[in-house]
């Protein structure tokens, strides 16, 4: 298998912190997007853009990449797994069950590099046993894209080289069980999948809210605008009031996680980044000019 450089895939050091890091994957996954982008390749970079974030937003698959990366392996170069395998025991290894990640979406279909370094192998052993299940079950994580979790439908699987699809319930909290009765390894007992919630290039979770952060152009913040902005339900149109600055938190009422157990659903928080399209012709440098002209440089003080 050949080793990938998950900081080059999302454009940052090694020493990024965890917000730069989040920030990058923002950028590129919303860059790449299949249903936004027309280059070519961009599904490709979309999934290879998922894979690094999914490997580095988590301390301990990070610190396992680390490890491994502090070889010296460049992007390319064939990787031999240490006796014992990757991630087993040792700093940021000794994950106690496998993860499962859902087919079909955009981001899905991690690469062998990723399955052999996290312990999720195709074809091989399926989930282990974990602490504190009976004897013969199973248990492995399942990362559920977050429009599942909004909409409560199935998912498909893949597990002990067998497609399952999995219903998961409405409004679904990471930590929560699904039982598969009879889908234990080696069809010994039954698997049990603790959620957790996929990363997403669009939303960020806050308890039952939804943070989306929207990018509008200076004019739009200043004189206001009605702008489409992407919900889990579909997108719906939403009114920037005029004088908005950069940060300035919207809400979109009930368009968050479902509640547990008949609870309010929570609200989609749209905060605003105002960005400054780049000057591609003569009228738009004038038009930046006469822009500097008209504030001054102490604008920033302002």
């Amino acid at each position: 298998m050949q080793f990938k450089d998950y900081y080059d895939i999302l454009g940052v050091e090694p020493s990024a912190g965890d917000a730069e890091i989040k920030t990058a994957y923002r950028r590129q996954a919303r860059k790449y997007h299949p249903d936004v982008s027309k280059e070519p390749g961009a599904e490709e970079r979309f999934k290879a853009v998922n894979e690094a974030y999914e490997a580095l937003r988590d301390p301990q698959k990070r610190s396992a990449y680390d490890q491994l990366r502090a070889r010296g392996y460049r992007p390319g170069d064939e990787v031999q797994p240490p006796q014992g395998g990757f991630g087993q025991g040792g700093p940021g290894g000794g994950a106690d069950f496998d993860e499962i990640f859902a087919g079909g979406g955009a981001g899905g279909g991690f690469s062998d590099f990723f399955e052999e370094l996290f312990g999720h192998r195709r074809g091989g052993g399926g989930p282990r046993a974990g602490h504190g299940q009976p004897r013969g079950d199973s248990r492995a994580r399942l990362a559920v894209p977050l429009e599942a979790v909004y909409e409560g439908r199935a998912i498909r699987i893949a597990v002990n080289d067998k497609a399952l699809e999995v219903r998961i319930p409405k409004g679904v909290r990471p930590g929560q069980l699904i039982r598969l009765k009879g889908q234990g390894a080696g069809g010994q007992g039954d698997l049990l999948l603790e959620i957790e919630y996929a990363a997403h290039p669009n939303f960020e979770v806050d308890g039952v809210n939804i943070v989306h952060v929207l990018p509008v152009a200076p004019w739009e913040a200043a004189l206001g605008a009605t702008v489409s902005v992407p919900t889990l339900g579909g997108p719906v149109e939403l009114k920037i009031p005029p004088d908005s600055e950069a940060g300035r938190k919207l809400r979109l009422r009930g368009r968050g996680l479902p509640g547990a157990r008949g609870a309010a659903a929570g609200d989609q928080i749209v905060e605003l980044e105002v960005l400054a399209p780049r000057a591609e012709n003569e009228a738009q440098r004038k038009a930046y000019r006469d822009l500097q002209d008209a504030f001054g440089a102490g604008w920033r003080r302002a």
